[in-house]
């Protein structure tokens, strides 16, 4: 082999070499970033979940609280349907004990106090205003004035 013919396949050799080297440098550079970018990824995430873990936290002492206060709910709950039924009884005593009051118990109510027990099936918040809405309000009587009282200065 001619020593030109060396110098080339050195020098291509010595190319392939600083080519191979640059390469592999990219390849490192690169796998730092990925390392840097996955670390970025692993540290938000970390904060992600220590604030998730606050919201179960406090989520969760909510629901503690709000178990309470049913409980709570529930027990005056039936400490009024006891004292329901006391009172009921009471007066279905009472309604066996008094002729008096047994005839007036069974006196039919006024047309009055039945039309205000009277209500339709209302569903939902728009049917509820309009029943009360369209439930023939009460208006003031026209009659003049000597049904009205008089001021507090003529008396």
């Amino acid at each position: 082999m001619s020593t030109l013919r060396q110098i080339v396949l050195g020098l291509g050799l010595i190319g392939a070499i600083v080519a191979l080297i640059w390469l592999q440098q990219i390849r490192i550079e690169s796998a730092q970033a990925d390392k840097i970018t996955a670390q970025n990824r692993a540290a938000t995430a970390e904060q992600s979940i220590l604030g998730h873990k606050a919201t179960i936290g406090e989520l969760e002492q909510s629901l503690a609280g709000e178990r309470a206060a049913q409980s709570k709910l529930r027990t005056q709950q039936a400490g009024i349907r006891q004292q329901l039924a006391a009172r009921e009884k009471l007066i279905e005593d009472l309604r066996y004990e008094n002729q008096e009051l047994r005839d007036w118990s069974n006196v039919p109510l006024p047309a009055a106090a039945r039309r205000l027990r009277e209500r339709p099936a209302i569903t939902g918040a728009a049917g509820y205003e309009s029943w009360l809405s369209g439930s023939g309000a009460l208006h003031a009587e026209r009659h003049g004035t000597d049904t009205q009282r008089e001021p507090a200065e003529r008396r």
